[in-house]
């Protein structure tokens, strides 16, 4: 833990990452602190970049986009230009939650949210393989998501 964090800054950030939607005032309650001492220290918080943003976790199954796909992607060449042409370009596919640059058997891993298998083999057909670079994809489809977005432990 960094040492610029103190009990009150950490109970903070564990208090918001578990509910985003906590007041100033119920959180400034449940730290012990005043509301305007609470809203400097939330603020601080953000503007050293402990805290990124705060968004809603929406239902994908409510939306229809239900199945969790897992892609591995294996580029033709491992430069540096040909991974930022692929990030670019993959940065804009609406299908895609996460791309992570990885080490090993593949170069990125995909997180995918689409509503069945036949809009994934759309997507798959459509603008996954026609991405910049890809020379093979292998995919996961996710039969059971166990554990998803957990906190940060800290």
């Amino acid at each position: 833990m960094p040492s610029a964090l103190d009990r009150i800054d950490t109970k903070i950030l564990r208090l918001l990452q578990a509910d985003g939607r906590l007041t100033n005032a119920e959180l400034a309650q449940a730290v012990s602190v005043s509301p305007a001492t609470c809203h400097r220290r939330t603020q601080r918080l953000f503007a050293e970049g402990y805290i990124d943003h705060v968004r809603a976790i929406v239902s994908p199954q409510k939306l229809g986009r239900g199945a969790l796909v897992m892609v591995g992607v294996v580029l033709d060449r491992s430069t540096p230009e040909s991974f930022a042409i692929f990030e670019k370009a993959v940065a804009k596919l609406k299908f895609v939650l996460d791309c992570h640059l990885v080490a090993g058997d593949f170069d990125y891993f995909l997180k995918i949210r689409v509503g069945d298998m036949a809009d994934f083999n759309r997507f798959h057909g459509d603008e996954l393989i026609a991405l910049p670079g890809v020379r093979q994809t292998r995919t996961f489809f996710v039969m059971k998501e166990v554990v998803d977005n957990a906190p940060l432990d800290f």
